[in-house]
Order: structure tokens, then C-alpha cells, then sequence
């Protein structure tokens, strides 16, 4: 299968920022993408810098408008589109939502982010509600994919569970970046992490990792931090771990990899995890912490 990525730096410009998306998933799809992945939230820049009630305006229904544009556009071009949307399911109430496109245009599923950060310059737990839909596979013209949201991304847990119900390819839409007063070493530790922990969910799973992120710098409009330079470095990895292609720190790009979904299985073969997984002695799991 051809994949495309889109790498994007985004401005407070809206409607300019999808007409720039909408080129880049015709180029993607001008170079053989069968499936598109975008960036998080990446009809806007990051609002959750702040904690302010005006930025709800910024939500919409799903379906509503973006999966009316998006739909559209996967239909015209034939592809299954992963777009990620601020959701008003109702009056304050609001999710951090990917929506699956088919190739026909209508949503083929939707995945609401399980786990919501609340960091400096990371203020989601003002906007967004915990998912409830759980860690469930979407079904696809292209394949069962496993999609979650950026600190999703941090847990084993649902990688496993995705991996569990059937998912050939773990997707993660992701808006994560520099603190700017952090060390450079730091600034590299964690974006090594970053790549390091998802790699581990492709080997233990035996099965594809596609991360795409934010590029570009965005001001904290509050002015109380430097603001979040989004250290892009979006990539695929294999069932192995091994890096299929990792984008720069600092351009945007829009790149088409091929990936082998076959090959899954022979890894599976090689390395039996799910067969050997103790899961009679998997309960305290469910526990926050085991004094």
C-alpha cells in the first residue's frame, strides 16, 4: 500500500490552511497515496496554549463542515483520508476526534482521544472530554486501522488493544513540540523518546507505526511561555521498528511511503507475542497503582 503523509506548519488562518491541505493531499495522491494521514487539529493553530471560552467557536459537529471538505476531496481523489477535528458534540461538551474518510466520501468511523494531557502550553483538559468510543479499529477499503491521538501515543495499552481487535496499522495524528527554555539535549531527549516509545508499540505488536506531526513555531498568545516549536520529525515505522522514512525537525513535507502489510504476518511468525502474553496474570492492569 501507498501511504502519504502531510507535515504542515499552520497558521490562524482557517480557510487557508485547509485550501493548503487540500494541494498537499493532491500531490500525496498525484504520487500513488492510497491512504492519507494528516497532523492533529491541523485545521488551526494549537489553541490549547491558552485556556480560553472563545476558542470553542473553533469546534464544529461531526458530521459538519471539515468532513463535508475532506469527504469531498477523498472522494474526487479516490483515497481514504485520516483528518483530526476539534468535535462539539454538544454544548460544552467536546472531543479531540480523528474522523476515517472513505473513498466514497462518508465517514467510514470516527476515534475520540482516550488520553488528554494537561501540561504547560498543553492546557487540553479545559477543551476536550476523555474519549468513549475505546481503543476500536476502524474498517477501511485499505485496511483495519488502529487510530489514536498524539498523548495516546505515550501508552502501550491501547496499541495493544488496537492490535488485539484486528488493526494492521497503528495511526497517530500529533501536535508535540519544544519547551523552549529546555536544554538542547533535553529538546533531543524527548523527541528521541517520542520516536523510541512508538517503534516499541510496532515490535511488540508486529505491525506498522505512522506518526504524523505539527512543524513550524506558534506563539503563546497569553505571552506566559515561549510558545511550542512543533518538531515535525513525522515517520514510519515497520513491524520491526525499523524506520521506513522520518521527516526533518523543521520543513513541511508531504511524502508517499510504501508499506508492505503482508510482511506483518511473517513478523508475527518469527516473534509469537500476542501467542506467549500471560493474560491470566494481566488483571492488576486496571489499577491506577499497586501499592
Amino acid at each position: 500500500m501507498k501511504l502519504g503523509i502531510i507535515q504542515q506548519a499552520c497558521s490562524a488562518d482557517i480557510a487557508a490552511n485547509k485550501q493548503k491541505l487540500a494541494e498537499a493531499i493532491r500531490q500525496a495522491t498525484g504520487q500513488g497515496a492510497e491512504l492519507v494521514v494528516l497532523q492533529e487539529l491541523h485545521n488551526s493553530l494549537y489553541f490549547c496554549q491558552v485556556e480560553s471560552t472563545d476558542n470553542f467557536n473553533l469546534a464544529e459537529p461531526i458530521p459538519g463542515p471539515s468532513t463535508d471538505f475532506y469527504g469531498a476531496l477523498a472522494k474526487e481523489l479516490g483515497i481514504v483520508l485520516v483528518v483530526s477535528l476539534f468535535e462539539k458534540r454538544a454544548v460544552g461538551l467536546c472531543h479531540n476526534t480523528a474522523v476515517v474518510l472513505e473513498r466514497d466520501g462518508f465517514i467510514a468511523g470516527i476515534y475520540r482521544k482516550m488520553h488528554i494531557p494537561d501540561d504547560p502550553a498543553y492546557y487540553e483538559k479545559f477543551y476536550f472530554t476523555p474519549g468513549d468510543l475505546g481503543f476500536r479499529p476502524i474498517q477501511t477499503s485499505v485496511g483495519r486501522l488502529g487510530v489514536q491521538v498524539c498523548w495516546d501515543q505515550w501508552y502501550p495499552e491501547g496499541a495493544r488493544l488496537m492490535a488485539l481487535q484486528g488493526a494492521e496499522l497503528l495511526i497517530y495524528p500529533t501536535a508535540i513540540g519544544y519547551e523552549s527554555t529546555d536544554s538542547e539535549d533535553e529538546q533531543e531527549r524527548q523527541r528521541e523518546a517520542w520516536t523510541t516509545v512508538q517503534r516499541g508499540h510496532a515490535v511488540a505488536n508486529g505491525l506498522p507505526v505512522i506518526a504524523v506531526n505539527r512543524t513550524g513555531f506558534e506563539p503563546d498568545p497569553s505571552g506566559q511561555t515561549n510558545g511550542i516549536r512543533f518538531w515535525g520529525s513525522s515517520f514510519v515505522a515497520g513491524p520491526q521498528g525499523e524506520i521506513l522514512y522520518r521527516a526533518p525537525k523543521d520543513e513541511e513535507v508531504v511524502q508517499v511511503i510504501d508499506i508492505d502489510l503482508k510482511r506483518s504476518e511473517q513478523v508475527r511468525r518469527w516473534w509469537p507475542f500476542l501467542r506467549d502474553r500471560r493474560i491470566d496474570q494481566f488483571a492488576p492492569l486496571q489499577q491506577r497503582f499497586i501499592d
